[in-house]
């Protein structure tokens, strides 16, 4: 009988000691704080794709290291920076995750190791990690490669109405001057 994974309530451990991998499709509804960095519009946003591998990693005179794979896309309408209008951008994140003991560990490895580190849990939430790493793939600067209607690149308005040249004050006052020294 196959067990039935929920990435919502992962047990990290077990996860990476079977060898284990989960995939899915998620709304963007269901991921609340990537759905705040869509922009309104005819574009709709994909639904989101994701896949977790665990693995172990064996260390000599140790125990094994317990990682997690994670790969996730979507795409996702944003506003282009350039014409203002709805972009569909792909939004894609490819990150592995070492899991440790507890906070003090993964607060001490933090600094030295490359890889991310994260402290192990019996109830991980992966689709809020899923949510996290996208997040953090997104575009800076969201751009359309050719944007669908042209943009006036001129700095001058037409209608600006140039200012007629105001006296310097300072040179009134020089002219109040008297000859006394």
């Amino acid at each position: 009988m196959e067990k039935k994974l929920d990435p919502s309530h992962l047990d990290v451990a077990a996860f990476a000691r079977d060898g284990a991998s989960l995939e899915g499709q998620s709304p963007l509804a269901a991921l609340p704080r990537l759905l705040d960095e869509q922009v309104a519009g005819d574009l709709k946003a994909g639904l989101v794709a994701w896949r977790l591998e665990g693995r172990l990693v064996p260390q000599s005179g140790g125990a094994d290291q317990i990682w997690l794979d994670l790969h996730a896309s979507v795409a996702l309408p944003m506003q282009c920076q350039r014409c203002l209008t709805p972009v569909l951008e792909p939004v894609e994140a490819e990150r592995s995750f070492r899991f440790v003991a507890d906070e003090a560990t993964a607060a001490s490895l933090d600094d030295e190791a490359e890889e991310d580190i994260l402290v192990i849990s019996r109830d991980f939430d992966a689709l809020a990690l899923v949510e996290d790493e996208l997040i953090l793939s997104l575009p800076l600067v969201p751009l359309h490669e050719v944007c669908p209607q042209a943009m006036p690149m001129s700095a001058v308005d037409p209608e600006f109405e140039t200012e007629a040249v105001k006296p310097n004050p300072f040179g009134v006052l020089a002219g109040l001057k008297t000859g006394k020294s």
